[in-house]
Parts: structure tokens; sequence; C-alpha cells
């Protein structure tokens, strides 16, 4: 006989938008986060089973949470429980002080908290501060950069360049191009150490300037190869000259459909002009603050990482020989870029990220 699914978790109206409030908000540790979740789950009626595994906890870990919820209300979430070990020395009250300050307060005269300032405001050890932050995920010295796009045409340009990556045209070639403007030609002003065993190698903090030069590229995600070409400036004659060693570099018959940004080289009278000569270029621009959806920006990152980070350049000339020698080495085993996310992933993404920041503005 099949046994009967679970009763449905009793859940006030006011105890559920909290619950949702916490579960929405980007500054909920992770484990609070997955209680938060097991128990709305639970409130509608899913199986324990189903639970679990949306989860991704056991079966058992389902079954305490719904009867610590039943037993303690919403708050119970965010208890830490004493393990098999020593018992602890602090109070829930002064975890949840530590969590709720390092959450919602600064300390006088700083950005954020340091182990050594919250252990002195709560009178507790700095190993004790680590170990709360580390139960409850919290990095409170680490930032992220983001900017969401308000391109007018956001969706728009999202489904043309996703399209074109997801299913090229079979006619044509998908080419992503940007410049990487002033690359700087550094040398270090003393000669570092090489790498040993026990030691790694070092470089002095200070260096000289030799010029700069900027590449332009593009990158063919199909295939992985590049066409690189450096050049002492950006502006609209050299972007033509790229274009036109572009068309030299593909056969007649095919057409090259552009991934670009909306710099203002881009879209000159003389690039209009240009382009109205050669039907066969068409150019796809992506939303503006939307530079990650420029495969050739991953190979960028390649190429300071490899490359030039540590690299030393006593001229320009240097510089770009080490740069179109990257490129050269990159083509004999080049690897395809390979496009996975939806448009309906990227614009479901977006919204969630503008539904978070909508709750602290």
């Amino acid at each position: 006989m099949a046994r009967m699914p679970a009763k449905a978790l009793e859940l006030s109206q006011e105890d559920r938008a909290m619950l949702e409030r916490w579960l929405r908000a980007g500054s909920t540790p992770q484990d609070v986060a997955k209680r938060v979740r097991i128990v709305l789950l639970a409130a509608e009626g899913v199986a324990n089973q189903r639970i679990a595994k949306e989860a991704g906890v056991s079966k058992p870990t389902v079954l305490t949470w719904r009867r610590r919820f039943e037993a303690e209300g919403p708050d119970t979430v965010w208890k830490i429980r004493p393990g098999r070990g020593r018992k602890r020395s602090i109070t829930d009250e002064t975890v949840r002080a530590i969590v709720k300050d390092t959450l919602e307060n600064k300390p006088e005269g700083a950005t954020h908290w340091s182990l050594r300032t919250m252990a002195k405001r709560h009178g507790v050890s700095r190993s004790t501060v680590q170990r709360v932050w580390k139960s409850y995920g919290l990095k409170p010295h680490r930032t992220k950069t983001f900017k969401l796009s308000k391109d007018p045409k956001f969706v728009e340009k999202t489904e043309d360049v996703v399209g074109l990556y997801r299913n090229p045209p079979k006619d044509g070639v998908v080419l992503c191009v940007d410049e990487k403007s002033r690359i700087q030609a550094l040398d270090r002003t003393q000669p570092g150490l090489p790498l040993k065993r026990g030691r790694c190698g070092t470089m002095t903090h200070d260096y000289k300037r030799h010029g700069t030069t900027t590449l332009f590229a593009a990158l063919d995600p199909a295939r992985g190869r590049v066409v690189g070409m450096c050049s002492p400036r950006h502006r609209q004659q050299e972007f033509l000259r790229f274009l036109r060693r572009l068309d030299g570099e593909y056969p007649k018959g095919v057409a090259l459909h552009l991934v670009l940004d909306n710099y203002g080289t881009h879209k000159t009278a003389a690039v209009k002009a240009w382009l109205a000569k050669h039907p066969r270029f068409h150019l796809h621009f992506v939303p503006t603050s939307g530079s990650w959806l420029n495969l050739v920006e991953a190979w960028f990152a390649q190429l300071s990482q490899k490359r030039l980070r540590r690299g030393m350049f006593n001229s320009v000339k240097a510089l770009k020989d080490a740069i179109m020698e990257f490129v050269e080495v990159h083509n004999r085993n080049p690897r395809p870029y390979q496009w996975t996310t939806s448009a309906d992933d990227i614009f479901q993404k977006v919204a969630k990220c503008q539904a978070v920041l909508a709750t602290y503005h």
C-alpha cells in the first residue's frame, strides 16, 4: 500500500511573506536560504522526497526542518545547532547579533567589518567571528562588480546575438570583434628572481612605460581562430583597415556577421559608407553595458592572464611581437567557443537581479 504524502506545513501569510523576502535577499546565507526553501516547499504540499531532491539535501533533513519550524517558527532557520564536540561558548543571541551587524550595519569610520572590529564589538574572539561567518557563508571583505544594461533595445539585441551563437547561419561566419585599447608596454625597473623550489618568481612593484598599442581582434567562435592586428590608435581609420583585413581573410562568397559593442568608431559615416559597398558584412551590436555577450572578451582575458600581466616589454615593438606570437600559438590548436545560455535564461536572471536590487533601493 502506497504511503500518504506528508501534510502541507501550515504557514501564515505574514510568515510566508517574511520567508519569501529572506529567500529573495542576496545577503541571506546559503544555508539559511536552503532551510527557507525547504519550509516553503513543505507549505505548498510538495512531497518530502521531492523537496529533498530540489533542495539538495537528504529526506531526514527535510523532516527535521519541518519539525523545527512547527515547534519554533521562522526564526529557527537562523539558529546554529550544537554539534557533538565541545559546547559552544556563545549564545544564539550573540550569533544572531554578529550576523545582523555583518549584513545590516557598518563599523564607524569604515566600509566593512573585519574579524578584529567585529570581535571587539561583541566581546568574542576573532576565531569565533570567523566560525560564524564561515557557517553562514559571509565574506564582508569581498565584493563583486556588476552593471545591468539600461539599453532600451536590450531584449532585441540580446536575442539577435544569442541567436547567432546558438544557430549560426549556414552560409556565413560569425566573428566577435573588439579592440583592446591602450595596452601598455611595461618594463620593470630592476631584474627579478626566477621561480625556484620553495620560492615564487619576483618582480619589482614599479615599472617603466614605453608606450601603448591597440589590438583589433576577431574571434571565430565556431572554429576558435583569431585574426589580430595591432595599431597605434583605434579611430575609424584603423577600424576600416581591420575590416579590409577581414575582407581579405575570408572567401568573397561568405557572409560575415560581426558582433560588436556600441563604440562610436563602429558607427561613423565613413564606416557606414564602406559597409554599403561591402554588403556581405552584417553588424550585430550587443546591448550597452553588455560586453559579456561578446565572446572575444573571454579571449582577451586569456591574453592578459597568460601573456601581458607578467610580461616585460622594453618597447612597443616588443609588446606587439609578444601579442602576435600569442595569436599565432593560439591558432595552432584552436578550440571552439560554445555559447550554452539561452536568451530566456538571461532575461530571467536579469529580472531576478532587478527584483533583488529593488528590495534595497
